[in-house]
């Protein structure tokens, strides 16, 4: 798993896609902790849960080529004949993204070490809102690495992750059109917007991390899955 972890973190910047997802958070994250700041509003965490609207846009440009770049320059075969087990594959291969997605939040160490030096601030908070950003961004990393291992294309990999991210964080906006009240109910819980606000919110929610864990473990294991088929096929 190693091995696999080195090559895909290499990858990212042996190309222009670490630099431009990067770049992107850290122009966002900067310009967010720039109104804060100038507001005299001692809350990082805000500019943190503001980042679930562009991770939207920028995932899908980190995941769509990990495993659908390999079967399109057909290395695959090669790699799902190596002496590796598909789950360490998978897991190298979701650290990976998950580890340069990780480094998009670093600045905001930064922003927190600013904020702290001017006022008395709840460490915890911003502990909760890194916590649950790296668990939304792990969930959509997942279901990403999925769709990338259904095709070869990494554009239309590209396309389906984000239609997907875009439904999936924001079913609870789609349950305002649903009369059936416990129909609408059920999607508005089901929302990953409305489990990851709770992190913003200063709550530690068991409930909601044992929600994220379990459909990052689903899509992983999807995932195993899929690459298992193409091994014997």
């Amino acid at each position: 798993m190693g091995a696999i972890f080195k090559r895909e973190f290499k990858s990212y910047f042996s190309t222009p896609i670490g630099y431009i997802v990067l770049a992107a958070f850290y122009f966002f994250l900067g310009l967010y902790f720039s109104l804060i700041y100038s507001y005299g509003a001692p809350d990082i965490e805000s500019a943190i849960m503001a980042m679930s609207t562009v991770i939207v846009f920028t995932l899908p440009i980190l995941t769509m080529r990990l495993m659908s770049e390999d079967r399109r320059q057909k290395v695959d075969q090669a790699l799902l004949t190596a002496p590796v087990g598909l789950t360490s594959i998978v897991m190298g291969k979701f650290l990976a993204a998950l580890a340069v997605f990780a480094l998009g939040f670093a600045p905001t160490l930064i922003f927190e070490i600013i904020i702290i030096a001017y006022v008395s601030v709840n460490v915890l908070s911003y502990i909760y809102a890194i916590l649950g950003m790296l668990l939304l961004g792990g969930t959509l990393i997942a279901i990403g690495m999925f769709i990338s291992s259904l095709t070869e294309s990494s554009v239309i990999s590209a396309i389906l992750t984000l239609v997907i991210n875009i439904l999936v964080l924001y079913m609870s906006s789609f349950a305002s059109m649903i009369n059936i009240e416990w129909i609408a109910n059920v999607i508005n819980k089901a929302a990953f917007i409305t489990a990851f606000e709770s992190f913003g919110e200063n709550i530690f929610s068991v409930t909601d991390i044992v929600y994220f864990l379990s459909i990052i473990g689903v899509f992983l294991f999807l995932c195993v899955r899929s690459l298992e088929k193409r091994r014997w096929s």
